[in-house]
């Protein structure tokens, strides 16, 4: 059985204090009464104040299990490279996910498939677990062809990823006409396409990695429409936007 995963990425807001805060007021009200895995996805900058501040908190609840993920990451080690994080500098943080190929990645900084690819294999390489987001723009959608263009993506960002690293992988199914507008695709519209995603994989590989995958879905998520979306068969979590980064909402998407 597949264990359901809700990922917040706070995208650009939260200073380190503001984080702090957060996960302070998240500890004193937590609960999860769904038993899922719960992850967080900070600004660089406020990855290692949040690390240490969970550290603290689960040592004192140990029913409140928070992992930390980042947004983003290059897919070189080291060099000059200004302005960009290396995986390795992630993995010294402690950070265990990482956001790969989001859609304002892919649209606003014009990431490319390849370029996804490579920070794929980069975050396997160092045992970092890729969030992978795949998801089609309105006008493919309303054209008829939200499946080819999605599932297209998937292929070309698994070029030559192994069988074995899909233990360690997530999709996130992200229509971007639905991510920040407040409109949401709906539950069965996301779930016909998480299921072409699982049959896609299933052809790529084997039945067995796409029964056993993790696809999330992201959109618009909010405490009035999460228990819908997450009772769908295919969809297995959520990748939370600006819920995520009210405690109150958050804690109510992981108590759908």
């Amino acid at each position: 059985m597949r264990t359901p995963f809700i990922a917040g990425n706070w995208k650009m807001n939260l200073n380190h204090n503001e984080a702090i805060k957060f996960i302070d007021d998240i500890s004193y009200k937590f609960e999860n009464k769904n038993n899922i895995r719960i992850a967080v996805c900070p600004p660089f900058t406020s990855l290692r104040s949040v690390i240490l501040v969970l550290e603290d908190e689960m040592a004192k609840n140990p029913n409140m299990i928070i992992k930390t993920g980042a947004q983003n990451m290059y897919f070189e080690e080291k060099g000059a490279f200004t302005g960009e994080i290396s995986p390795e500098m992630l993995k010294a943080l402690g950070v265990e996910y990482v956001i790969i190929g989001h859609s304002e990645r892919r649209e606003l900084f014009e990431e490319t498939d390849e370029l996804i690819n490579k920070k794929l294999k980069a975050a396997f390489k160092h045992e970092l677990k890729p969030i992978l987001c795949i998801g089609e723009p309105l006008k493919i959608r309303e054209e008829g062809k939200a499946q080819e263009y999605t599932l297209g993506q998937l292929e070309k960002d698994l070029n030559d990823i192994p069988e074995s690293e899909l233990n360690n992988l997530t999709i996130a199914y992200e229509p971007i006409w639905a991510i920040g507008t407040g409109r949401t695709a709906t539950p069965q519209d996301a779930n016909e396409m998480c299921k072409a995603i699982r049959q896609k994989i299933s052809k790529l590989y084997n039945d067995k990695c796409a029964q056993n995958l993790i696809i999330q879905y992201g959109g618009s998520v909010k405490p009035s429409n999460a228990k819908e979306l997450m009772s769908m068969p295919d969809i297995d979590g959520a990748l939370v936007g600006g819920a995520s980064i009210n405690v109150d909402d958050f804690l109510a998407i992981i108590n759908y």
